[in-house]
C-alpha cells in the first residue's frame, strides 16, 4: 500500500489557478490516482488542470509500480501486504527519489547553447537551477524536450518581440515551460541540428 508521494510545485501552481470547488476536485483526483491508481471523471477547468499535470502524475505512478515490483514481485502494489513491517512514508519517498535518472545534463553545453541561441552571456547555471533540471528529468521529461523548448522559444514571435528577455537557464528548467514549448520543433534551423545533444 502506498504511503506517500512527491507533491510537485507544478501541482500547487496549477491548483492555485482554480476556484475553491475546482481546486478541491483537482486535489481529490490527484490523491485518488496516487494512492489507488484510479482515474476520476473530471470536467471543465479541473479536467484541463489535471491533464496539464498528467505526464508528471503518470511518471510518479510508473516509478512507484516499478520500485514495488522489484521489491515485491508477487504482490499488488495497491494492496496492503500480509507480511513485513510498517514502512515510514518519508522512507518510502526517499527510496522513490533514489530512482535512477537515465539522462544527465551537460550544464556547460546547455549554457553555451542558450547563449548562442539568444545572444546572451550567462556565465553559470546555479545549483538551485541545476536541481530544477534534475527534477525535470526525474519527472520523465527528456533532454530532447528541453532542447526543443529552447529552439521553439528562439522561433517564437512573443520571445522575439521581447528580445528573448525571459529566455534564461532558469526559464527552461520549469515544467510549465517544457509543457508549453517542448514539442517537436517544426522548423529546425540547420545551425542548431548538432547543438547540445
Amino acid at each position: 500500500m502506498r504511503k506517500g508521494f512527491n507533491f510537485y510545485r507544478s501541482y500547487w501552481d496549477v491548483a492555485n489557478e482554480l476556484n475553491d470547488k475546482d481546486r478541491l476536485a483537482f486535489y481529490d483526483a490527484l490523491l485518488k490516482k496516487q494512492f489507488t491508481n484510479e482515474e476520476t471523471q473530471l470536467n471543465g477547468m479541473v479536467k484541463f488542470a489535471y491533464l496539464s499535470q498528467k505526464h508528471s502524475i503518470d511518471k510518479q505512478i510508473d516509478g512507484y509500480i516499478s520500485q514495488m515490483s522489484k521489491r515485491h514481485p508477487n504482490e499488488d502494489p495497491w494492496q496492503g501486504g500480509t507480511q513485513g513491517a510498517y514502512v515510514d512514508p518519508t522512507q518510502q519517498v526517499e527510496e522513490e527519489e533514489k530512482e535512477e535518472v537515465k539522462e544527465e545534463i551537460n550544464y556547460q553545453a546547455l549554457l553555451d547553447f542558450i547563449n548562442e541561441c539568444f545572444d546572451r552571456k550567462f556565465q553559470v547555471v546555479s545549483d538551485k537551477v541545476k536541481s530544477k533540471y534534475k527534477s525535470l528529468l526525474k519527472q520523465g521529461y527528456s533532454k530532447q524536450q528541453i532542447f526543443n523548448a529552447v529552439l521553439n522559444c528562439k522561433l517564437n514571435r512573443y520571445h522575439i518581440e521581447n528580445n528573448y528577455q525571459y529566455c534564461t537557464p532558469e526559464f527552461f528548467s520549469r515544467t510549465d515551460t517544457i509543457d508549453k514549448y517542448g514539442f517537436e520543433v517544426k522548423q529546425q534551423q540547420e545551425q542548431f541540428k548538432a547543438a547540445w545533444q
